[in-house]
């Protein structure tokens, strides 16, 4: 079929309303007392939000063809991604095919070396990759699963990220990852604070169940190395993004230095093959966990993945609802995937992207039978105020 070119592209920026997972209500679980780097500070300690983690808004990027179909996607670069977007990126998106994905990423990442890499600007890239799959997979009709190779496996099975691990698991999740709330400058008491919690979740849990910490790259090696000893007792499987994600060094470190059998994981703010590369030849993960609306899109994923299998690492990508499943379902070395509980008792199943997506499939009893709609099979929810602050 003749695919109609690009005729524009378009970012907006959405801001609070439930429709951005870093802006969520006083006392929500996932802002509540989390350990980050920001911890050793007292006043930043009790909110992520303090130290300004919601000030950026979502951005969505719009990508329309000559034939007014348009794609879209979702991120978390704001406003100044948005200028990125309208600015710099939307030359190399406009006039060109639908099926030009990987011309279109190649120009995007090399056109923005000079100020770019990772951060802000590759979630942008993301952004517009992703809504470039999106658009491609309505003008042919398909999922984007089935551009991706198609499913390797009838359904995606998933471990729950929340402050309830217990109730995950009567939902029929095969896991609970516990945000871990207390970091080193809490010093022993919440050492021990954190390891009560771990110990009355395994209580609740019984013995088989998957229990695993996420510290939101707030630890040291040293007290990365000591949780991951004292949490063995409890069957931690693993622990994950324990240290700054630019410390390869400390990963590989905290690797060797693990109990056996417990895993490392990392990669959330990790991005591109080149950032993966090094986590891998280095040997600093079991499970690579990149977030596939910041590490550089879908295209840039596929890469990543293939690496990883080369080095016989798993990849479960962070959160991202629908732009993760639609890949995860098509990789053998993707097993299982992770729902981020965004109920603010972490105790219903509820979409992630809500308000922001309409259509937007959730897991039942933990497992999930992606539909066949077109592209990622989900719309905007036009009751969600959104503006557009720049053109090109």
């Amino acid at each position: 079929m003749k695919m109609p070119k690009i005729r524009e592209v378009r970012a907006y920026v959405v801001r609070g309303g439930g429709a951005d997972y870093h802006d969520q209500a006083q006392g929500h679980w996932i802002d509540d007392h989390i350990a980050t780097p920001m911890a050793k500070y007292p006043v930043y300690r009790q909110s992520r939000q303090s130290f300004g983690l919601n000030v950026l808004g979502t951005l969505v990027v719009e990508v329309e063809a000559e034939d007014g179909t348009v794609g879209f996607a979702v991120t978390t670069a704001g406003e100044p991604g948005a200028f990125i977007v309208e600015r710099h990126l939307a030359r190399f998106v406009e006039g060109a095919s639908p099926t030009d994905v990987e011309r279109v990423w190649d120009q995007m990442y090399l056109s923005t070396l000079f100020y770019g890499r990772k951060g802000i600007v590759l979630n942008a890239i993301s952004a517009v990759d992703l809504a470039l799959w999106d658009l491609l997979g309505k003008l042919r009709g398909e999922p984007v699963y089935a551009l991706l190779g198609g499913p390797v496996r009838d359904e995606l099975t998933f471990y729950a990220t929340g402050a309830r691990p217990d109730l995950a698991r009567k939902m029929g999740f095969i896991g609970g990852k516990l945000p871990l709330q207390h970091g080193p400058y809490e010093g022993e008491e919440g050492l021990e604070a954190n390891l009560a919690t771990l110990r009355t979740m395994r209580e609740r849990v019984g013995p088989d169940f998957w229990l695993m910490f996420d510290c939101w790259m707030s630890l040291d090696l040293n007290y990365a190395t000591r949780l991951a000893h004292r949490a063995h007792e409890y069957g931690l499987k693993w622990i994950e993004e324990a240290l700054p994600p630019d410390d390869y060094w400390g990963y590989a470190d905290l690797r060797r230095a693990v109990p056996p059998g417990m895993l490392v994981t990392t990669g959330e703010h990790e991005a591109t093959r080149w950032g993966f590369r090094m986590l891998l030849e280095m040997g600093c993960a079991d499970i690579l966990q990149p977030d596939v609306n910041w590490c550089g899109g879908i295209t840039e994923l596929i890469k990543i993945s293939a690496l990883a299998d080369a080095h016989g690492a798993l990849v479960v990508p962070h959160g991202s609802s629908v732009y993760s499943y639609h890949f995860v379902i098509t990789r053998h070395n993707s097993p299982f995937a992770e729902f981020l509980m965004m109920h603010p008792e972490a105790s219903e199943v509820v979409p992630m992207f809500a308000p922001l997506l309409l259509g937007e499939p959730v897991p039942v009893n933990g497992r999930l039978r992606l539909p066949d709609r077109p592209g990622f099979g989900v719309e905007l929810n036009p009751e969600c105020p959104r503006e557009r602050p720049y053109t090109h």
